[in-house]
C-alpha cells in the first residue's frame, strides 16, 4: 500500500488493515471457489457489533422460476403486523457470502429502522452463472410485492430493495426492474454498488492493489460469475441501462478508498440527471466492506444509524 494511500485512511483503519495483513489466511482468489466460501463463511462476524436481539426471526424458502426453493431469513424488531419491509441482497462477488455471513449487518438495520429485513441466499457462481443471481433476486422482490408480504404479515405497500457490493448491483438492477413491472419502492439502498461493465475508472487504478478489494481479487469474482462478452448487459452493470426515469430514491453509502467509488459516484450522477432524488453519503478513509467492522470501526456505527435513518424516512417511521 503506497504512502499516499494510507495517508487517507483513519487511524483506525490503518490498524486494523495492518493486523489483517498479519494474519496468516491466504487471498480467496488463491483458493477454490468451494473453499473460498467456506473460509468466508467462517470469518464473518470477527469484526461485527454483537448481534441485537430481534422479537422475530424466520428462516423460509422463496420460491424461483425454475421451481427452485430459495432460502432466506425475516429479521423484524416487533411481531406487530404491517411493518414496512427491506430486501436485502448481501455482497460477496457474486461468488461467496450468505444470509449467514450478512445476519448482523441486516439485524442492525432492522433493529435500529423499525422495518423488517428480508435477507436471501440467492444462488451463486461458478454452479450459477449470470444472470440467475438476478433472476432470483427480481423472483423474490416479485414475491414479496404480491404474495410474500400478505404471508408474512407486512405492508406490501412500503417496500425498499439494498445490498451491499455485489448486492448493491442487485438492488440497483432490481430497482429498475421494479419500476417497469409497476412495483412501487420507497428507496433504493446501495451500499458500495458495483454498476461498470469494465473496471476502468480511476479509482480501479488508485486502489487496484487493495487495500481489501484489490483487481485480482476482482477479476476473479467475474471470472467465475460472467462471460466477457455479456459485461455490457445493465443487468451486470446499471450504468448500461438506457433509461433510469422513475426509479426509487436512492441512498448511496460508498468507501473513499475504495476501487468501486467512482462507479457509486457515476450512477448517483446517472439517477440524478434523470429526476430521481439521492442521496450520497462517502465515508472518509474507509475500505471496501467497512460497513461489517463495527467492532473496530466508528465509521460502520455510524453507518449503521445513517442507513437505519434513511430507511426510516423512505417507510415515514
Amino acid at each position: 500500500m503506497s504512502p499516499e494511500i494510507q495517508a487517507r485512511l483513519t487511524p483506525a483503519m490503518r490498524l486494523l488493515l495492518d493486523r489483517m495483513a498479519r494474519a496468516p489466511y491466504p487471498p480467496l482468489r488463491t483458493l477454490s471457489a468451494p473453499a473460498a466460501k467456506q473460509a468466508y463463511e467462517k470469518s464473518a462476524g470477527v469484526l461485527e457489533v454483537p448481534k441485537p436481539p430481534l422479537a422475530r426471526v424466520q428462516d423460509l424458502r422463496i420460491p424461483a422460476r425454475d421451481g427452485t426453493p430459495l432460502r432466506a431469513r425475516l429479521l423484524a424488531p416487533s411481531t406487530a403486523p404491517g411493518l414496512p419491509v427491506l430486501l436485502y441482497l448481501h455482497g460477496g462477488g457474486f461468488t461467496i457470502g450468505s444470509i449467514d455471513t450478512h445476519d448482523t449487518l441486516c439485524r442492525m438495520l432492522a433493529h435500529l429502522s423499525g422495518a423488517a429485513v428480508l435477507t436471501l441466499d440467492y444462488r451463486l457462481a461458478p454452479e450459477h452463472r449470470f444472470p440467475v443471481a438476478v433472476n432470483d433476486a427480481w423472483d423474490a422482490l416479485a414475491w414479496l410485492a404480491g404474495e410474500g408480504a400478505r404471508t408474512l404479515g407486512l405492508d406490501g405497500t412500503r417496500l425498499a430493495i439494498g445490498g451491499d457490493s455485489a448486492g448493491g448491483t442487485l438492488a440497483a438492477v432490481g430497482a429498475i426492474h421494479a419500476r417497469d413491472l409497476g412495483v412501487r419502492l420507497a428507496l433504493q439502498l446501495l451500499i458500495y454498488p458495483g454498476t461498470t461493465a469494465h473496471q476502468d475508472t480511476p479509482s480501479h487504478a488508485t486502489y487496484a492493489d487493495g487495500p481489501m478489494l484489490d483487481q485480482a481479487q476482482i477479476d476473479w469474482f467475474f471470472g467465475l460469475y460472467i462471460d466477457e462478452a455479456q459485461r455490457e448487459d445493465w443487468r451486470f452493470a446499471p450504468l448500461q441501462a438506457d433509461d433510469v426515469d422513475g426509479v426509487a430514491p436512492a441512498w448511496f453509502a460508498l468507501a473513499e478508498c475504495d476501487p468501486l467509488v467512482d462507479e457509486g459516484v457515476l450512477y448517483a450522477d446517472k439517477l440524478r440527471l434523470a429526476g430521481v432524488p439521492v442521496d450520497l453519503e462517502i465515508y472518509r478513509g474507509m475500505v471496501h466492506g467497512f460497513a461489517q467492522m463495527g467492532r473496530a470501526l466508528p465509521e460502520a456505527r455510524r453507518f449503521h444509524h445513517d442507513a437505519a435513518q434513511a430507511l426510516r424516512a423512505a417507510f415515514g417511521l
